[in-house]
């Protein structure tokens, strides 16, 4: 759980730093060179101008339903995260027996507590990396948004219900703020493995206030365009979570 944070945290610091660099001032067009921009930045770009084209130019609709494929195209990877999750709930009994066994600092029963724990989660489908993967995957998609928003003229100025994509917002960075809280209380709900665990629980609880205000915050200096890729993307996870889990329980 720990790792899963830190390395969410890590991601919006780098998203943060990144933001301000690699070419940010310069149109992306065909003509763009460098890996970042031609794998990542001018790719989204130009898939946004077309969907918007095909909308009667509303590029904010467009990032909406692009925001929705991108996430339709890591549900597996999602599942997977859950699914694991799951599994992790499920060891954490004979978790805490192994622990209590090879409870002594020294190397040697150190290390047996890890072989052991690698072979319960082998044997039981346990992947704990599946919970940072997702993380992972979406950290280069979120700085290309950025990219693609602050470099794409008919984007960064076009007007979408109240606000201009290309400039901060003050409404959007609050239904973040709420959103990305929503989905982490909804995560929170389904996890018993922390309501059991004072220690998960409490850090949960932390991050469950801290995480939607770090967001919240930083979606006042980012595009309104970027805070709507990210209420959009959170309104999906909660839905997912809801029709993923609600199955899952109903089984159990």
């Amino acid at each position: 759980m720990r790792k899963k944070y830190g390395i969410l945290i890590t991601f919006l610091v780098l998203a943060v730093f990144l933001a301000g660099c690699t070419q940010i001032d310069e149109p992306i067009t065909p003509e763009s060179e460098g890996f970042w921009n031609t794998v990542f930045v001018y790719p989204l770009s130009w898939f946004i101008t077309k969907i918007a084209e095909f909308l009667n130019e509303n590029y904010g609709l467009a990032i909406i339903l692009v925001t929705v494929l991108i996430r339709l195209i890591l549900v597996p990877l999602n599942v997977k995260q859950i699914k694991s999750t799951k599994a992790m709930q499920e060891v954490q009994p004979q978790l805490q027996e192994l622990q209590k066994k090879y409870a002594s600092k020294d190397a040697n029963t150190q290390q047996k507590l890890q072989q052991e724990t690698m072979q319960l989660f082998q044997k039981n489908g346990v992947n704990p990396l599946a919970g940072c993967l997702p993380i992972l995957v979406q950290m280069p998609i979120f700085i290309a948004m950025y990219h693609a928003i602050r470099r794409t003229t008919e984007i960064a100025t076009h007007d979408f219900l109240w606000f201009q994509l290309g400039t901060p917002d003050y409404v959007l960075p609050i239904l973040t703020a709420l959103f990305t809280f929503l989905q982490q209380k909804l995560m929170m709900s389904t996890n018993s493995s922390a309501n059991s665990n004072p220690q998960m629980r409490l850090q949960l609880q932390i991050m469950l206030y801290v995480m939607p205000i770090m967001i919240g915050v930083m979606a006042f200096f980012f595009p309104a365009a970027l805070a709507l890729y990210w209420v959009t993307g959170n309104i999906f996870m909660v839905c997912q979570t809801l029709l993923i889990n609600k199955p899952m329980m109903a089984k159990k």
